[in-house]
């Protein structure tokens, strides 16, 4: 499972981020105030879980569906999942932006990714774009999240040293550039209608399908 966060098991088998923990209440504002009431939500790079369940009980009337390619975080998932018991959360799909062969078929109503752009190739931002491009309807939303850079926003001290330590890590991740992440999201016919500032110097970015 590809993180920078401190992740802790669980005696349950289940993995503990606190970065979930500290960021689930915040992006649950912003997913209740632009999600609709009842539909189909792909989570993308789902990690641990814990957002999966948290917005799931939160939002009973929406079907939500995790999904990452690592078979660690879909057994974390599973663990949450099995706790929770919730009707309305689905079992963890095996997907890999990286490789469509992996896309389920939509539609779904919403796509939400959280905190993978960064932590990932450039061709994975990418294949979340072409993803949510062929699996949302007109009007369907793709909620992202992260620290990314701005042409028009100084970068703030910690995102500049978290890049640093990202790309020390893997010379292929690092924060990207708002800019850049709106032109792929057009590329694949989805327009950016919401920028949203967020705690600890991050963003969500809401797109739509055109």
């Amino acid at each position: 499972m590809q993180t920078m966060d401190a992740i802790a098991a669980t005696p349950e088998g289940a993995l503990a981020s606190p970065a979930a923990a500290r960021n689930a209440g915040p992006i649950l504002e912003v997913l209740k105030a632009h999600l609709p009431a009842r539909g189909r939500v792909l989570e993308i790079a789902a990690g641990s879980g814990e957002h999966a369940v948290a917005f799931a009980g939160a939002l009973p009337g929406l079907e939500w569906t995790p999904a990452d390619p690592s078979a660690e975080a879909r057994a974390s998932i599973a663990a949450w999942a099995g706790a929770a018991d919730l009707p309305n959360l689905r079992p963890a799909l095996a997907l890999d932006a990286l490789d469509p062969a992996t896309w389920p078929e939509g539609p779904f109503e919403a796509v939400v990714c959280i905190n993978m752009i960064h932590i990932s190739p450039w061709a994975a931002t990418e294949g979340l774009m072409r993803l949510a491009g062929r699996a949302l309807p007109v009007g369907g939303l793709l909620a992202t999240y992260g620290p990314y850079h701005e042409a028009d926003v100084p970068l703030a001290p910690s995102n500049a040293a978290f890049d640093e330590s990202l790309k020390a890590r893997n010379p292929a991740w690092g924060l990207r550039d708002r800019d850049a992440v709106t032109a792929a999201a057009k590329a694949e016919g989805l327009a950016l209608t919401r920028r949203v500032g967020m705690p600890a110097n991050n963003l969500m970015l809401l797109f739509r399908r055109l």
